[in-house]
């Protein structure tokens, strides 16, 4: 749509946006809170999964408005609800500040929804705990949400935020053997970068052993391949500091939230040939 491309065109929001970052960088500093948040210890964002717990509440609130005799019980939820939006704006918070310029505009705006029709829901519990129906304030609060939600959507489904850059890059991969030199040429504990097709891979040898893993960075397409190499053994990408174990791709610090994807690796007559998984 137009308007969305128009709000990730607004460079006039960068001045609140950048503001934003700095704070939620400051507020999130410990590296444990990031990946918490992030997802980084469940393999999958997070946000997604804290989100369904307030909009399954708001939602089940709405219907139970409309039932006779349901005022009390959609009360509860919305009290429910309005206090399981809190570690569900932390995580997405998080997430936001490590998006692009263009998706970060959207995405404040997408918050701004959000904490619009939280102060709707909030007013609304704030009516009903006087006495009073407070159903025109939650259902407004609902539509805002709804509006916040579409953006949320835009986001991810449109603009690929929060989903894996290197999942599509496998894709590409040829399914048959390919070489990508001599065993021999590859040095050991030291990341060599090579191409398949037309796929950057990063390749890790140890002693005979040799692990290929997507080259771009699953949660921005960072080039691993300049990226550092920590006494551990992890990878960090140059571009936002996620961390993955060279051996096995396993994902040791967000922002990236999954596994980095391996390919099949195999040593033929002292060549190193790798596959699609």
């Amino acid at each position: 749509m137009q308007m969305l491309n128009r709000l990730e065109e607004a460079r006039s929001l960068d001045g609140v946006t950048e503001k934003l970052q700095a704070a939620v960088t400051a507020i999130a500093k410990p590296r444990r809170l990031r990946d918490l948040l992030h997802g980084t210890w469940l393999g999958h964002p997070v946000h997604p999964v804290l989100v369904q717990f307030p909009v399954g509440a708001f939602m089940s609130a709405a219907v139970l408005d409309l039932v006779p005799g349901g005022h009390k019980a959609a009360t509860t939820l919305i009290a429910a609800g309005t206090a399981g939006a809190v570690p569900a704006a932390a995580a997405g918070w998080v997430d936001w500040s490590q998006l692009t310029k263009d998706r970060q505009r959207v995405g404040v705006v997408h918050a701004a929804a959000n904490v619009i029709a939280l102060s709707l829901y909030g007013a609304s519990l704030a009516a009903r705990l006087r006495g009073r129906s407070g159903r025109a304030l939650s259902f407004t609060g609902l539509t805002v949400a709804g509006l916040g939600a579409y953006l949320g959507g835009h986001l991810s489904y449109a603009r690929g935020a929060g989903v894996s850059h290197a999942a599509t890059e496998l894709t590409r991969v040829p399914s048959s053997w390919t070489s990508v030199g001599a065993l021999a040429e590859l040095p050991s504990g030291k990341p060599v970068v090579r191409t398949v097709g037309d796929v950057p891979v990063l390749l890790w040898r140890d002693g005979e052993q040799v692990t290929a893993m997507i080259e771009r960075c699953g949660h921005e397409g960072g080039p691993l391949g300049e990226g550092d190499v920590t006494a551990e053994g992890c990878v960090v990408c140059p571009w936002h500091g996620s961390e993955f174990r060279l051996r096995d791709g396993v994902v040791v610090h967000g922002p990236a939230a999954s596994d980095q994807p391996l390919l099949r690796v195999r040593v033929q007559d002292g060549d190193v040939e790798v596959a699609q998984p």
